[in-house]
C-alpha cells in the first residue's frame, strides 16, 4: 500500500479581522498518497486557495490534524514551516514566478541555493530538471526570451530540482494557450507515470480531466471526491 504524503483530519481554517470572522475550511479530511495525480476544483470562494496555502505549507489551520509526508505540520514553527515548503513542496504558479534578470538555469537553481547546496551541485541538478522538461537547450536563456509554455515548463524544473514529496500547481495553464496547455498537462501526466505526487489547483474541468482523482469543494468542504474510471 502507498504511503500517504497528505493527511488532513478535520481541519479547519478561520481568518479573523476585528469582530470578523470568516470560514474558508470546514472539517476537510483528506488523504492523498505517494504517485497520485489529484486536481482539486471548486468555484470562486469555494475554499481552493486555502487548501493550496495549507498543503504547501504557507499557511496552517486554525483547528485539525496535517501530516505531510508523516510530519505534524501543526507543531512547526516558521522556520520549520519554511524548510518542510523547501524540501517537501514543488510549487507550480499561475504566474510563473521566474526571476526575470537570471537565466532559466539559475531560476531553476533557486530552491537549491535556499537550501544551501554547494553552487556545482546545483548546476548539476538545475540541468538534469530542465532536461527533464525538455529544455536542456534553453538553460542559458532568460524569461523574457521564452515562450509562455516554456517559462511553465522552467518553472516546472524547479518545482522538481529538490527532490520533493510533493508538487504542487496552482491554476499552471491558467496564462496559456490551448496548445501550451496541453504540453503542460503532459508533463504532469509523464510526472504522475514516473512516480511524482502532482497535485492540480484548477476551476477549468478540462484540465482538471487530466488527473486520476478529482475532489471538489463548496463553502469551504468536499462535496465529492472521485476516482476518474479506467
Amino acid at each position: 500500500m502507498s504511503e500517504p504524503v497528505i493527511e488532513l483530519l478535520e481541519v479547519s481554517k478561520t481568518y479573523r479581522s476585528g469582530s470578523l470572522e470568516v470560514t474558508a475550511l470546514r472539517g476537510v479530511t483528506l488523504r492523498i498518497d505517494e504517485g497520485e495525480f489529484v486536481a482539486i476544483m471548486g468555484p470562486s470562494g469555494s475554499g481552493k486557495s486555502t487548501l493550496m496555502h495549507i498543503l504547501g505549507c504557507l499557511d496552517v489551520p486554525t483547528e485539525g490534524t496535517f501530516l505531510l509526508s508523516g510530519e505534524d505540520v501543526m507543531t512547526m514553527d516558521e522556520e520549520e514551516l519554511a524548510d518542510a515548503r523547501n524540501r517537501r513542496v514543488g510549487f507550480v504558479f499561475q504566474q510563473f514566478n521566474l526571476l526575470p534578470e537570471l537565466t532559466a538555469s539559475r531560476n531553476v537553481e533557486l530552491p537549491l541555493l535556499y537550501a544551501g547546496v554547494p553552487r556545482e551541485l546545483r548546476r548539476e541538478y538545475a540541468a538534469r530538471a530542465l532536461a527533464r522538461v525538455g529544455l536542456a537547450d534553453r538553460a542559458a536563456h532568460r524569461p523574457g526570451e521564452l515562450s509562455g509554455g516554456q517559462q511553465q515548463r522552467v518553472a516546472v524544473a524547479r518545482a522538481l530540482v529538490g527532490d520533493p514529496s510533493l508538487i504542487l500547481a496552482d491554476e499552471p495553464t491558467g496564462n496559456l494557450d490551448s496548445v501550451a496547455t496541453d504540453d503542460i498537462l503532459d508533463l504532469f501526466d509523464e510526472l504522475h507515470r514516473a512516480g511524482r505526487t502532482v497535485v492540480l489547483i484548477t476551476h477549468e474541468s478540462e484540465v482538471a480531466a487530466r488527473a486520476q482523482r478529482v475532489i471538489r469543494l463548496r463553502d469551504g468542504a468536499i462535496v465529492d471526491d472521485a476516482e476518474r474510471a479506467a
